[in-house]
């Protein structure tokens, strides 16, 4: 349960530092990034393996790099849903999605010692 929530903490801290380092980014504070990562659990467990068995001809026919694209809706869909967080365009999603997808296997490493 502590690892849960240490990781939890870290993946907001995460996306704090994704909205910092992405122009077009915004998030208000530390609340909303926890509850951005919330949002996020939820479209990643209910949203994305419909959503990955839908468009899996088109990924198959891209050899992957349409994955891209569907991080990039996700991400948007999670701004929508999401108070205090938000993304200006699709190239702003694009950017924070490509870049928290490379810290969060990180993120996750340390939360799990």
């Amino acid at each position: 349960m502590m690892n849960m929530i240490i990781r939890w903490i870290l993946l907001a801290l995460t996306v704090m530092l994704v909205a910092w380092l992405i122009p077009g980014i915004t998030i208000s504070g530390f609340v909303a990034a926890l509850i951005v990562v919330l949002v996020m659990g939820l479209v990643n467990t209910l949203i994305r393996p419909l959503v990955e068995l839908i468009s899996l001809p088109l990924n198959m026919l891209t050899l992957g790099i349409f994955s891209l694209i569907i991080n990039t809706l996700l991400f948007l869909l999670v701004a929508r849903f999401s108070p205090g967080f938000q993304i200006d365009g699709f190239w702003s999603g694009f950017f924070g999605a490509l870049l928290l997808s490379f810290l969060t296997p990180i993120v996750d490493k340390i939360g799990r010692k």
